[in-house]
């Protein structure tokens, strides 16, 4: 086990595609990732499986569609102890496993997360700084380390919302960056990683940002040119158009205009939230190189799922499947392995990363795994422009709402089919969305009910009901007849 690499896996909460400068974004200040960028290989098309936390992390974790797991909500009792965590199976192979921030594998709404069989030896777990609704400062790890510097929360935050609620219309800064959230992930990652030990290590790194309620630290809010920052994506005829998804989800009940908000302070705000947890990524790297890890160490950087940000009208996450709310962040690294400052536009899924670091790994990847193991195109084996010929991301009445809405989405790179379940005489009728992303790359057009594009949209339902179909082999070998 000494000779295998560390890995560290840093997995950010609502975080969006588009918020990497190396990648594109000029309103934002990333040199850490722009650094991982140069250093490792960067998938501009990842996508995760279920646009919502809980189903998001538990298939990223193993390798298989949250549809499979029986894993499609928030605020589920607990995590089935047969499913097997990636953590749990390193740990068994020698790995030191730890975790800092979220694990969100089952509900965190007025208890503390129960624990699954997860393998981590470290636990300092954290979700929403809130403990006042939450859950006992005691049984929070990142509220006792304020309470052990003698910081009350309520007197350090100053960005606390009217109605307490995630959704915002007014951003204002949270906690100092010395006592922010962030800062204690760091914090927490930097002494994993001093840690003496012979074999190799596994650290998850959870931090809570960006998600909303886009309270930044005062001192990044500070920086941050508002004026400066590019409005949502949007059209005035989306306040009537996203009415006819009203019975999807809570997010399209309610569009909302750019224009009746400080829409450039929202953003501001987000990609502030981005810039200190870049600071954060940049904490953990010098620790790498200040111990002689570096070169050892798999780097993985990603995010459960994003954030709507006013695009479409729409904030937060939900039951949509638009760019802004599934497409995210992926960038892996491993000095002197793994290809340097590679970009690839091929089609990937979340659920990819646990059948890559297992053949990284040289483990055997079992017939229960679902996703595609990306090591080929790490190591300049395989064209960096194709992996899959589609990817597919589900949402199965995954938060408390009247309807219990499900959907399922397929993207082949350049139509984008969304398909609501419940049939004519359910909630949400004879509803759905298609985009052609090669022409309409900001999703304005719905071409689900043109004539045009009747026969994309079978041949894409095709697609997607065969996919749906072959996931749902059970993986077990069969050992007989009958």
């Amino acid at each position: 086990m000494a000779d295998r690499p560390n890995i560290l896996w840093i997995c950010t909460d609502q975080q969006r595609f588009d918020t990497i400068h190396a990648l594109g974004n000029e309103h934002i200040r990333t040199p850490n990732l722009d650094r991982l960028v140069a250093e490792g290989v960067a998938f501009t098309h990842a996508y995760c499986q279920a646009p919502i936390c809980t189903p998001s992390r538990a298939s990223f974790l193993t390798g298989c569609y949250p549809s499979t797991l029986h894993v499609n909500r928030n605020g589920n009792e607990f995590f089935p102890p047969d499913v097997p965590l990636i953590t749990r199976e390193l740990a068994d192979l020698g790995y030191d496993c730890g975790l800092v921030g979220k694990l969100h594998l089952s509900a965190c709404e007025g208890r503390v997360e129960q624990r699954s069989d997860d393998g981590y030896r470290v636990f300092k777990w954290s979700h929403h700084p809130k403990p006042e609704s939450y859950w006992p400062t005691a049984q929070h790890d990142y509220q006792q380390w304020l309470s052990d510097q003698g910081v009350v929360w309520e007197e350090a935050y100053g960005g606390e919302t009217p109605d307490g609620s995630d959704a915002r219309t007014e951003f204002d800064a949270g906690i100092a960056a010395r006592y922010h959230q962030t800062t204690w992930c760091a914090e927490e990652t930097v002494a994993f990683i001093r840690e003496q030990r012979q074999g190799p290590w596994l650290m998850s790194v959870n931090p809570f940002d960006p998600h909303p309620p886009f309270d930044p630290a005062p001192e990044y809010m500070a920086r941050m040119d508002v004026d400066a920052m590019p409005l949502p994506r949007f059209r005035p005829e989306e306040l009537e158009s996203q009415l006819r998804f009203s019975n999807v989800d809570h997010q399209t009940k309610t569009p909302i205009s750019p224009h009746d908000y400080d829409a450039r302070r929202m953003v501001a705000a987000y990609y502030a939230q981005i810039e200190h947890l870049d600071d954060a990524v940049g904490q953990m790297l010098a620790a790498l190189e200040e111990t002689g890890q570096r070169e050892n160490t798999i780097i993985l950087f990603t995010s459960d799922h994003g954030e709507m940000l006013g695009d479409h009208g729409l904030l937060l996450k939900g039951c949509r499947f638009y760019e802004g709310a599934v497409h995210v962040p992926l960038i892996l690294s491993w000095p002197g392995r793994w290809a340097n400052g590679l970009v690839s536009d091929a089609l990937v899924e979340l659920a990819d990363l646990v059948p890559t670091l297992k053949e990284a790994l040289g483990l055997p990847i079992g017939p229960e795994v679902q996703g595609r193991s990306l090591l080929p195109i790490l190591e300049g084996r395989a064209d960096p422009a194709q992996h899959r010929p589609f990817v597919r991301c589900e949402y199965h009445d995954a938060i408390d709402q009247p309807h219990g809405s499900r959907a399922n989405m397929l993207f082949d790179g350049r139509y984008k089919l969304v398909v609501y379940h419940g049939g004519a005489n359910g909630p949400v009728g004879d509803l759905g969305e298609l985009y052609d992303l090669a022409e309409d790359p900001d999703e304005f057009v719905n071409l689900w009910d043109e004539p045009a594009h009747r026969d994309t949209r079978w041949q894409l339902m095709r697609t997607l009901f065969d996919a749906v179909m072959l996931a749902t082999d059970d993986g077990q070998p069969r050992v007989g007849r009958y």
